[in-house]
């Protein structure tokens, strides 16, 4: 063979091993990748009513979208959450050569293992299972007045205070969403 086409072939190799691994490798950490949609992202950067006085935690941030997006779009100080490292690397270099680098945090750990009392806002766009297992957590040290955006998975036990259906965000505020009526339309978490 060729050595062009081992060359090739080799590259291709690496190429499918990178995706393979940036598709896959987050089940290997206990969640599976999907970026949030830039529609869903804006949205829940509305509904949070964002302001420079914030601080915004994005559990499981992927490569960042909706952490630079927020300084950018708000000039709050984000605090990007991640379990996954070749994602964290992602995250750290786009830190990097960010002109709001002093306003973006990057996090490398499990966020059950992090404390959110600094937290005003909180985006998570996380499975049911996870979203269940971080319920106690927020209700323990979110400080009144957080809130909290989700994409997809309600909060169980929580009533949203607004749903955009278009998007699925959910918006809850905290400690009204544990005993708060659900807004109109808008699908509860359950209990």
């Amino acid at each position: 063979m060729p050595t062009d086409l081992l060359l090739l072939a080799g590259a291709l190799v690496v190429v499918a091993a990178a995706i393979a691994y940036f598709g896959f490798a987050s089940f290997l950490f206990g969640a599976g990748y999907q970026p949030t949609p830039r529609s869903a992202a804006l949205e829940m950067l509305r509904l949070a009513e964002l302001s420079p006085r914030d601080t915004v935690y994005d559990l499981g941030a992927g490569t960042g979208a909706l952490v630079f997006r927020a300084v950018r779009l708000y000039g709050v100080r984000a605090v990007g959450v991640e379990v996954e490292p070749i994602r964290v690397l992602i995250l750290r270099l786009r830190r990097a050569f960010s002109p709001n680098a002093g306003r973006v945090t990057i996090r490398w750990g499990n966020l059950f293992d992090l404390d959110f009392s600094s937290a005003t806002v909180v985006a998570t766009f996380l499975w049911p299972g996870a979203m269940a297992r971080l319920r106690p957590k927020l209700e323990t040290e979110l400080r009144p007045g957080a809130r909290l955006v989700s994409h997809c998975h309600p909060v169980p036990g929580w009533t949203p205070t607004a749903y955009d259906r278009r998007t699925d965000v959910y918006l809850y505020r905290w400690p009204e969403a544990r005993a708060g009526s659900s807004a109109s339309g808008a699908p509860t978490g359950g209990t």
